[in-house]
C-alpha cells in the first residue's frame, strides 16, 4: 500500500475529533452560540433577501422580535422547497430568496429532482469552504485521515451531493481519484489498479460495484479499500443490514453523512454508527410535530426543521425538510462524546411520502429498512405504488430482485418472506414480486425506488390536499 508523508502532527492524527472544541461544547454554549447567530442570519436575510423581506413585512414580523430560541422557533414562518420553486421558474435561475448578487456566485448546483422538480443553488467560494467542511467531521470519527485516498464514483453531473464531498476533500488534503465518466466495471478496474483507500458512492451503487466485481472474479474484500463513505440514500447508520453488506463486501468500515443539497452536508455519521450528529457549527435545527406544529419533546418523532449558515447565497431559515428524525439534544445516547444534537437511526421516513395502503399508513422508507433484513433481498428493490379506483385508496407492491446466491426455486419463498416481514411490522399485506437478476435499473446516482403508476389526476389532487 502506498504510504504518503503528513505534515500532521501524530497527536492530532490520533485525536477522534476533527474540531474538539467546538464538536464537544456544552448545550448551553452552543444555545448562546446559536441565538447570537441566527439573530445576526435575520437581520442579513431581512436587508438582502427580496423573498424574505415581503413575506415578513405581510405578516408584521420583524428580525428584531427574536430574543430566545423559543421566539425563533415561533416566530419566524416556516419555509419549505415549495416556497422557493415557482419563484424559481418565474424568476431564474435561483428565484427571489437570494440575498447575493449572481457576481458572487462561485459554484452552480442543483438538487437531484427525485421528489419533483429539481432545485438550483448558488454557491459561494465561502459557502463551498464551509459546506465541504462538514463532511470531514464524520470521516475523522471513522478514522479516514489526510494521507488517505479518494476514488470518486460519480459522474460529476450538476448535483450537489458529492460536489460538496469533493470540496471536503480538498480541505482534508487527502489524494482524490475521480471516475467521472467510467461504466461501473471501469471503477473496478481503477479501484484494483489504483489503490485507493476510500470509496465516496451512493450505498446501492457501492453495492453495485462489489456486485460487478464478482462478476470480474474480483474480490474487493482483499482491495486497498480501508473505508467506504456515502450520502444520497438511507446508508450504514440508518440501516444494520446495509452496513453489515457494505462491510463484509469491501472488507472495509462503512461511514454516511445525512445531507439536504440546497442546506448542508448537514449531519456526520457518528462514529458507533447508529445515528449522525447534526453539525452545530454549520446549522440550527429543532423538531416539529407534523400534526400540531409545535415543538416535538426530547426523543419524540418529528419533523426536521433546519437553519443553514453556510449558504450565505440562498439563505433557507426555518426550512422544513420533511424529514422525520427522532432527536436528542439534552441527554445524547450515543456516548461517542459529542454534544451535538443526535438523530437516532438519521431519517426515520418522510411526513410528504406517506402512503394510505387499504386503511394503514406507510412510510416508503419503513419498508425499504425491513427489506434489508430479509435474507435473498438484493438491494435491488421498488416499491410500486397504483390506485385500486373502488376503494379510493393507494396500494402498493414490492418488486424485487434477489441476491446472487438465491436459487430460482427459492424466489417464491423469498416472496412470502418479503410479505410476513411486512405484515407483522407494517401491519398491511402486500403483493411481492421476485424478477430476474439485472431487470431493475442501475444508477450511480440514488437509485429510483419509488415507481408512480397512479393516474396523474389522482396524483395532482393528492398534492394539492398536502
Amino acid at each position: 500500500m502506498e504510504t504518503r508523508l503528513t505534515l500532521w502532527p501524530t497527536h492530532l492524527i490520533e485525536k477522534p475529533f476533527w474540531n474538539e472544541y467546538v464538536e464537544t461544547l456544552p448545550r448551553e454554549a452552543l444555545d448562546r452560540l446559536h441565538l447570537k447567530r441566527l439573530r445576526s442570519l435575520l437581520r442579513y436575510v431581512y436587508d438582502n433577501s427580496r423573498f424574505y423581506r415581503v413575506t415578513w413585512e405581510k405578516i408584521g414580523f420583524h428580525p428584531d422580535d427574536v430574543k430566545t430560541l423559543e421566539d425563533f422557533r415561533t416566530k419566524v414562518p416556516i419555509t419549505d422547497k415549495k416556497d422557493f420553486l415557482h419563484f424559481q421558474e418565474e424568476y431564474p435561475p435561483y428565484g427571489l430568496t437570494g440575498a447575493l448578487g449572481e457576481d458572487f456566485v462561485a459554484h452552480h448546483a442543483q438538487t437531484s429532482g427525485t421528489t419533483g422538480v429539481p432545485f438550483r443553488i448558488p454557491f459561494t467560494l465561502y459557502d463551498t469552504e464551509r459546506y465541504g467542511e462538514s463532511w470531514i467531521y464524520g470521516w475523522w470519527a471513522l478514522g479516514i485521515r489526510p494521507t488517505d485516498t479518494f476514488y470518486f464514483a460519480f459522474n460529476w453531473g450538476p448535483y450537489a451531493g458529492f460536489w460538496s464531498a469533493y470540496w471536503g476533500a480538498r480541505r482534508l488534503g487527502v489524494k482524490v481519484m475521480s471516475g467521472g465518466g467510467s461504466d461501473t466495471e471501469g471503477h473496478v478496474k481503477a479501484i484494483v489498479r489504483d489503490r485507493p483507500t476510500v470509496l465516496i458512492a451512493t450505498p446501492s451503487y457501492a453495492l453495485r460495484i462489489a456486485e460487478q466485481a464478482r462478476e470480474m472474479g474480483i474480490d474487493l474484500s482483499e482491495s486497498s479499500i480501508r473505508f467506504t463513505y456515502h450520502a444520497g440514500e438511507p446508508g450504514p447508520c440508518a440501516l444494520q443490514a446495509l452496513r453489515e453488506r457494505l462491510d463484509r463486501e469491501y472488507g472495509a468500515i462503512s461511514g454516511d453523512l445525512l445531507g439536504v443539497a440546497e442546506l448542508d452536508a448537514m449531519a456526520p455519521g457518528c462514529p458507533h454508527r447508529h445515528g449522525v450528529h447534526m453539525n452545530e457549527m454549520n446549522t440550527y435545527s429543532w423538531t416539529r410535530d407534523p400534526a400540531s406544529g409545535n415543538a416535538a419533546a426530547e426523543g419524540e418523532i418529528g419533523e426536521n426543521v433546519v437553519t443553514t449558515f453556510v449558504n450565505s447565497a440562498q439563505p433557507l431559515v426555518n426550512y422544513d425538510t420533511h424529514d422525520l428524525v427522532q432527536a436528542y439534544q439534552q441527554q445524547i445516547p450515543c456516548g461517542c462524546g459529542r454534544t451535538w444534537r443526535y438523530l437516532d437511526g438519521a431519517v426515520l421516513g418522510r411526513s410528504d411520502h406517506m402512503i394510505t395502503v387499504r386503511g394503514t399508513n406507510v412510510y416508503p422508507s419503513a419498508v425499504e429498512n425491513l427489506l434489508m433484513k430479509v435474507p435473498g433481498v438484493s438491494s435491488y428493490f421498488q416499491l410500486v405504488l397504483s390506485w385500486d379506483a373502488g376503494s379510493g385508496m393507494d396500494q402498493m407492491a414490492v418488486r424485487l430482485e434477489p441476491t446472487s446466491d438465491a436459487r430460482h426455486d427459492e424466489w417464491d419463498s423469498i416472496a412470502r418472506r418479503v410479505q410476513t416481514m411486512i405484515k407483522d411490522n407494517v401491519g398491511v399485506r402486500m403483493e411481492a414480486e421476485v424478477v430476474e437478476p439485472g431487470t431493475l435499473p442501475r444508477t450511480d446516482l440514488k437509485m429510483k425506488r419509488i415507481v408512480d403508476l397512479r393516474p396523474a389526476e389522482v396524483r395532482r389532487a393528492l398534492d394539492r390536499q398536502a
